[in-house]
């Protein structure tokens, strides 16, 4: 059984969308305490998201929720959201109204009659002030549907809420950046594992958010796994060329486990060290359904250099003017590679800094 099936044909008055974080749960609890029933939409992208939590989530809470996959729709806003970044990479606004666009489209289908957000009046700078709540009801086009329960006393009375079927008296009036009302009001439904008030959106992050950036502003169809891998150990940029480079046994394994068909390894030959993954991918010029592109080999082997530079011991042999040997896998093929392990190479490997993120935010229309 698919598992939006298990939650059709049932009696839903409301879709909320849940992040799991202490909003989420407090506008849904506010809404079952008057008897109504919502399921709640827990959205997830490359950047966000905990569906391991779903049977935590109706233990703990007593709240169903249906995970829900938007990474193609995401991605394809993230590369120009209308309303612009966040601190960093974040597109708040605009991720908002994709999700509750979605959750429009979604009510017919569970019989459902209203949309439900956590949302509280002035609570973040970007995304939750008054003019900006307006904003994001109006573009994502739900000011008919839409009720943000834990503020809205603050805010103007909905169709729900005057044709009764919400109690508007029986809802609260949270505003502002404290968090005592929130805390009052789980103490109120007996909730006591109480989750950290961080949103948990890693493009809300510094060092993420920039090591996202090439991604986006190089490859033709970013993918959620390349935004993973860019996770997953050391990343160096030269050009249009992308290394990520193991720290321990751990972040070696987890690439070994990411590489795909088109991938480059590079693994020392008689030394212990990191392993090395190079992605080719094509890039943002690129026509519709482009192959990758193959990287040269003067760039394969300055990439072996850089990434052997990682080993001590390889770097010992290379000062005791004993050769050094990468091997060079490529799908089912091995190439030996001879190298001096460099740090410094003449393709300038680079670390993506938070630096060239803001520089090209700046530069964004």
């Amino acid at each position: 059984m698919d598992i939006i099936d298990r939650y059709l044909g049932r009696p839903w008055d409301a879709l909320a969308l849940f992040s799991g974080g202490l909003d989420s749960i407090l506008a849904t609890k506010v809404l079952q305490e008057q008897g109504l029933k919502v399921l709640g939409l827990h959205y997830v992208s490359p950047f966000f998201g905990k569906p391991h939590l779903l049977d935590f989530w109706k233990r703990e809470y007593g709240i169903e929720v249906l995970p829900v996959d938007v990474r193609r729709p995401y991605l394809d806003m993230l590369a120009a959201p209308d309303h612009g970044y966040g601190k960093h990479m974040n597109p708040c606004v605009d991720c908002k109204i994709l999700m509750l666009r979605h959750a429009r489209g979604l009510l017919e289908r569970f019989g459902a009659k209203f949309l439900v957000s956590g949302e509280v009046l002035g609570q973040r700078p970007m995304s939750q002030r008054a003019d900006t709540l307006n904003l994001i009801r109006k573009d994502a086009h739900v000011a008919d549907v839409l009720l943000r329960p834990l503020s809205a006393q603050k805010l103007g009375p909905t169709p729900m809420e005057e044709s009764g079927m919400v109690d508007r008296t029986r809802l609260p009036g949270i505003w502002g950046r404290g968090r005592r009302a929130q805390l009052d009001l789980a103490a109120h439904f007996g909730i006591t594992e109480i989750p950290t008030p961080a949103g948990g959106c890693r493009l809300a992050e510094a060092e993420p958010a920039a090591r996202y950036l090439p991604i986006i502003t190089r490859l033709a169809d970013p993918r959620p796994e390349d935004f993973r891998l860019s996770e997953l150990a050391r990343q160096y940029w030269a050009g249009p060329y992308w290394l990520s480079i193991g720290r321990n046994e751990r972040a070696n394994d987890a690439l070994e486990a990411a590489c795909g068909p088109d991938d480059l390894r590079f693994r020392l030959k008689d030394v212990t060290g990191p392993l090395a993954l190079g992605r080719q991918y094509a890039p943002k010029n690129a026509e519709a359904d482009a192959s990758p592109e193959a990287w040269p080999q003067s760039v394969l082997l300055d990439a072996a250099s850089f990434a052997a530079s990682y080993s001590p011991r390889a770097r010992a042999e290379a000062e005791a003017g004993k050769p050094v040997t990468v091997l060079l896998l490529r799908g089912g093929s091995v190439t030996e590679l001879s190298v001096t392990p460099a740090r410094q190479t003449p393709l300038c490997w680079t670390e993506p800094k938070s630096s060239a993120l803001n520089a090209w935010k700046k530069r964004k229309p």
